[in-house]
């Protein structure tokens, strides 16, 4: 449980005697599963750690149309094109979403996006990777999207209600996600040998940055303890790992497809699949901005809110007119 974490890093926790009466109060709350609202009082590390975290949720919904936005004008028929436009409108909604929740922290959304565009802020390493092939489609909605809903379910009940609110809606559409793309790895495991063949490669390419997804093993890790007293986060990495692991198998297998990992093996006594070990190295690479696509996403993000400012500011322009004939009448 990942209370256990929490028991392992209750050293770098701040206990109740040394806390002060306001923030005892809040810490009551959380304890009591009530929800803390944007004008409630808050620790500033509280708050500083949902910006972070809740903007770098965002920028991974922005920056994660990329990828998939390369395939909309190759997709094999009209029906997989409409579907793979609703899923890139979807994520363009849910950073909409995010960057409005994380504003209720007084944060701006012009700061959020500067520090993306300078490179300072960071976003999942998952999205710097290259898609290939049509079945990097399916790959990236069946594991990427699957991933994600396993990370983000449990934030539905975090502390931070605007957060936690967000977040139901923004699960409901990726499950939507996860299954269309089980849907066209499906598709190409029931076609030719070549299809077959595909679907099998963008598995290999696409297994471990999933599960490097989640972060590193956090059990020893102080902001992973202080967010669990909070209840920002409620299970570990490895937990979450696990459940995707555990979930994942027994679909790659009904495909007729091989997990691309030979110390996979199922545990009978813990009813849980052992896998290998991830290579780290190359997602410390990747977060450092060395991984293939790094630079490419983020040159193509910076182009699309710079070729974007006329329209932001026809929009402020005609906001400020209305207003001003409005005040006017």
């Amino acid at each position: 449980m990942y209370a256990q974490m929490v028991e392992t890093g209750l050293k770098n926790v701040r206990s109740i005697d040394d806390m002060g009466q306001e923030e005892r109060a809040f810490q009551a709350r959380i304890d009591e599963g009530i929800k803390i609202e944007a004008k409630d009082w808050m620790p500033d590390a509280y708050r500083k750690t949902l910006i972070r975290q809740i903007s770098q949720h965002a920028h991974s919904e922005i920056v994660g149309q990329l990828p998939e936005g390369n395939w909309v004008t190759r997709a094999p028929t009209l029906k997989r094109k409409s579907i793979l436009l609703a899923k890139i409108q979807d994520e363009a909604g849910h950073g909409l979403y995010l960057y409005s929740a994380a504003e209720t922290l007084g944060v701006s959304r012009d700061d959020l996006l500067a520090a993306l565009h300078s490179g300072k802020a960071k976003y999942s390493s998952i999205f710097n990777y290259p898609t290939l092939s049509w079945a990097d489609m399916g790959a990236i909605g069946w594991l990427v999207d699957g991933s994600a809903i396993i990370n983000q379910i449990p934030l539905c009940r975090c502390s931070y209600g605007p957060y936690a609110r967000a977040m139901i809606r923004v699960c409901k559409e990726e499950s939507f996600h996860a299954r269309q793309g089980y849907d066209i790895m499906m598709s190409l495991c029931k076609g030719t040998p070549e299809q077959k063949a595909m679907a099998q490669d963008a598995l290999n390419r696409w297994w471990w940055p999933s599960l490097m997804m989640f972060g590193p093993s956090d059990a020893a890790s102080v902001n992973s303890a202080q967010s669990a007293q909070w209840r920002i986060k409620l299970f570990s990495n490895d937990e979450l790992r696990q459940r995707m692991v555990d979930q994942t198998v027994p679909q790659i297998e009904y495909l007729g497809l091989t997990v691309p990992d030979p110390d996979l093996k199922f545990n009978a006594e813990t009813g849980h699949y052992e896998f290998g070990e991830i290579d780290w190295s190359e997602f410390n690479n990747v977060l450092k901005g060395n991984g293939p696509c790094n630079r490419e996403r983020l040159q193509t993000r910076v182009k699309a809110y710079e070729d974007g400012v006329w329209f932001r500011d026809a929009l402020l322009a005609y906001a400020d007119k209305q207003a001003a004939v409005k005040a006017a009448a």
